[in-house]
């Protein structure tokens, strides 16, 4: 396989627990199907609930087509923003293989950890009722998707501690 930018042999290497191919010249990386998600999942744990789909919400799907060819197919890479940010990556729409040029890992990770504390302070109850519903519909295997309510529960415990230190004490008190 080959970079989508310098065209240089692509190597292979281990990135959060996932193998990934990655550029020695321009440092992209490139990710195989679901590997994006299992990377940022391995860099933080927290985050395994928060979850961006590139290919669910064809309203929200902005994308424009990108001078870059998918190492894996050899078809042109659509340019597509990650969610609401303003960060674009490179997906083939074959493979659904993504290329994240340098540092766009790290500005990933760093989005969805804002987003994730906005989801849990202002749309708790409704994210916890969405995860646990995934337990049952999916799209993850049933074990990722009882990893992902269980993240969303604890974190109810540090939200708590955090707002509502009397309560915190109180329960903490609870015979166990």
């Amino acid at each position: 396989m080959f970079c989508p930018s310098c065209k240089i042999e692509l190597n292979k290497t281990i990135f959060n627990e996932v193998e990934i191919d990655y550029c020695p010249k321009c440092l992209g990386i490139w990710f195989d199907k679901d590997k994006l998600r299992q990377a940022k999942d391995e860099k933080d744990r927290d985050l395994n609930w928060v979850d961006i789909d590139l290919w669910q919400d064809e309203k929200k799907f902005k994308v424009s087509q990108s001078r870059k060819v998918c190492p894996s197919c050899s078809v042109p890479l659509y340019e597509v923003k990650y969610g609401d940010s303003k960060i674009s990556v490179d997906v083939c729409n074959l493979c659904e293989g993504i290329w994240l040029d340098r540092g766009e890992f790290k500005e990933i990770v760093d989005y969805l950890r804002r987003k994730g504390k906005y989801e849990i302070v202002n749309n708790y109850f409704k994210n916890l009722a969405k995860e646990g519903m995934e337990i049952f519909t999916g799209p993850e295997s049933f074990k990722s998707e009882i990893g992902d309510f269980l993240t969303i529960w604890k974190l109810l415990k540090y939200k708590i501690e955090g707002r509502y230190s009397i309560i915190s004490k109180l329960i903490s008190t609870f015979p166990k």
